[in-house]
């Protein structure tokens, strides 16, 4: 799965292949610090704001719950 800005792409493989090293030597063994990927996950982050800034997503938006309400049941709007 690609990342929501394509230039945060490489970012991500980098911190996807460093967790899954980390969680199958580290966690798996007990070893719950999560230091490995650390400086990883802080650059990868920083793109990914950047990218939801640059695309104008409305955080609020994607995080309102919306299950188990009326609005759940609503047509989507056309953003365009």
């Amino acid at each position: 799965m690609n990342s929501v800005g394509s230039n945060c792409n490489e970012l991500k493989q980098e911190y996807d292949a460093c967790f899954n090293v980390w969680f199958s030597t580290q966690f798996l063994k007990g070893n719950h610090s999560e230091q490995m990927c650390a400086p990883l996950l802080k650059v990868y982050t920083e793109c990914v704001k950047e990218a939801i800034k640059e695309q104008k997503i409305d955080m609020k938006e994607i995080e309102k719950n919306v299950l188990n309400t009326e609005e759940e049941k609503k047509k989507p709007t056309s953003q365009t």
